[in-house]
């Protein structure tokens, strides 16, 4: 493919979007909630120790109950989740990244009925991907479009 004037200005056009997204508020909220959570040093050894222990799942998983350590294992794993996700810094992570991946779905999404209203794509979004403005069948899903 050749390196047309066109080419050249819809690559500058996707850099001022990258700098719009990446300046948001959206985007800014990412930022400061990972860095939250990556500065409680106390919560960076519970998601250290939640990683080590689903490397441990993963294992006990090839063999299923007949593994020895399985309830073990099953038990552990299932309180480290849950103290993680009940942890407000992770909880506040986890929604900066729903917003900002709506974000991103959002932008998708417009960007590709620009092109076509027929254009596949994917979304994070359950809303957009089956009411007719993401599926890109027409209709033909049986959806509203």
């Amino acid at each position: 493919m050749m390196m047309t004037s066109e080419w050249a200005f819809i690559l500058d056009e996707v850099d001022e979007l990258n700098a719009m997204i990446d300046a948001s508020q959206l985007a800014k909220n990412l930022r400061e909630a990972r860095d939250a959570v990556y500065k409680d040093e106390q919560l960076v050894a519970q998601i250290r120790a939640f990683q080590y222990m689903k490397e441990q799942y993963e294992d006990v998983q090839r063999f299923g109950k007949y593994h020895p350590d399985y309830s073990k294992v099953m038990k552990e794993i299932r309180q480290q989740k849950r103290a993680l996700d009940l942890h407000d810094l992770v909880a506040n992570l986890r929604l900066a990244e729903n917003d900002f991946q709506a974000l991103l779905d959002e932008i998708g999404l417009l960007i590709g009925m620009s092109v076509s209203p027929s254009v596949k794509v994917e979304t994070d979004s359950l809303l957009t991907s089956s009411c007719g403005t993401g599926c890109g069948t027409g209709g033909g899903c049986a959806c509203s479009a």
